[in-house]
């Protein structure tokens, strides 16, 4: 168990049935009657923000999240097999739990796994990943005084905007949290 005047950012917990991270939290001390901590939860299975006040002293469980080192081995479907790097224990996962990180995986690919009492939360990439392009506009000449780009498909199938040098099976470094070139490899 945790008091809640020990709550810090990013630390997780279990409350009322369901895990959430703490994004953010105020303690407030008002002149009149007692002390409270105001705090915004997000909910780890399904991602939804809620706002909770607690009573100061209060205390609510921690929950323990543990990380793997894991290989996306290939899709079938609408599954996805990965393995661990430890164990070699193979699992998969839906498209529906992968939605914004099928734009980055690559057969072959280290990530993270996250998961709490043999439940799979989610992976989580690196911050960067390498990808080709497999299809790319040609360059127009011409109005380049502000940094002109155009778009470029990634072999994962994201359409990113890249500089106009940028052409088909170049390798780029592309950032996973935003989904934006960064530079070639």
């Amino acid at each position: 168990m945790i008091s809640v005047n020990d709550f810090k950012t990013g630390l997780t917990i279990e409350f009322e049935g369901d895990i959430y991270t703490v994004l953010e939290f105020q303690h407030v001390k008002p002149g009149k009657g007692a002390a409270f901590v105001r705090s915004k939860l997000k909910n780890i299975r399904n991602g939804n923000t809620v706002e909770k006040t607690f009573r100061a002293g209060e205390t609510v469980s921690r929950a323990m999240i543990e990380h793997r080192d894991v290989q996306y081995l290939y899709a079938s479907g609408q599954d996805h097999t990965f393995m661990d790097n430890e164990t070699y224990d193979q699992f998969t996962l839906s498209s529906d739990q992968l939605e914004w990180e099928l734009k980055f995986l690559k057969e072959n690919m280290n990530v993270k796994i996250a998961s709490y009492q043999g439940e799979i939360l989610g992976i989580s990439l690196p911050n960067s990943v390498e990808l080709r392009v497999v299809e790319a506009e040609p360059g127009i000449k011409g109005n380049t005084a502000t940094g002109a780009t155009k778009n470029a498909k990634l072999e994962t199938g994201l359409t990113v905007q890249v500089p106009l040098f940028i052409n088909q099976d170049d390798v780029l470094l592309i950032d996973t949290r935003e989904g934006k070139y960064i530079s070639r490899a």
